[in-house]
């Protein structure tokens, strides 16, 4: 690699929800979006029990559901109420870290995932991305699975290349196999020369909430 195509270190603000219900987690880290990951603080914002009833409400709205941008009553007021909660926590943890906000080059909003049947090529994930970023005043990216999804993926496009970038980061020896257990469990295979495969499991820990 020569100089000219070494590439910027960016600051990004990683947030999730995934398929639990227990709160937003975000997470700030380092990296050259290549091999370079370098860990930041991370924080954990909790939902409060009202936050839960209204997403479960929107967990039965979604259950039927085969039109991925559809948003009745129900899921319309979980994703207001999602977008709000994502854009307190950063507010939260960019305060309580003092990380200066104009440092910050992009946010991550994976949003809610209230249906995920990668069988049949759905997912829906609620959250008002731009809605987040024009309350955030900061570059907001979001909507992560639909287009894994239609490329003929589970779903999970930043899981295989992050745990690639941990494992080169780490210096670990290759092959190497990974496992994720988040709501749905999935693992990601590096071959000796960094090639992929990755796919899910099954369900996690959403089985406990």
């Amino acid at each position: 690699m020569t100089a000219d195509s070494v590439a910027p270190v960016r600051r990004a603000i990683g947030l999730m929800s995934g398929t639990s219900l227990d709160g937003v987690d975000v997470a700030l880290v380092e990296t050259d979006g290549r091999g370079l990951v370098r860990p930041g603080p991370t924080d954990a914002f909790p939902y409060a029990p009202d936050d839960r009833d209204v997403l479960r409400r929107a967990l039965d709205a979604a259950r039927d559901l085969t039109d991925r941008t559809a948003r009745p009553a129900a899921l319309a007021e979980a994703e207001t109420l999602i977008t709000r909660r994502h854009g307190q926590a950063v507010n939260a943890f960019l305060a309580t870290h003092g990380i200066n906000r104009a440092s910050i080059d992009v946010v991550g909003f994976h949003g809610q995932t209230v249906l995920h049947r990668p069988e049949i090529g759905l997912t829906i994930q609620i959250g008002d991305g731009q809605g987040l970023a024009d309350g955030l005043a900061l570059p907001v990216v979001h909507d992560f699975r639909a287009r894994d999804m239609a490329e003929g993926g589970e779903g999970a496009p930043l899981v295989p290349v992050f745990h690639r970038a941990l494992a080169e980061a780490a210096d670990l020896p290759l092959p190497l196999g990974v496992l994720n257990l988040g709501g749905v469990g999935n693992a990601t295979w590096i071959g000796r020369d960094g090639s992929l495969i990755a796919f899910d499991t099954g369900p996690g820990n959403a089985l406990l909430d």
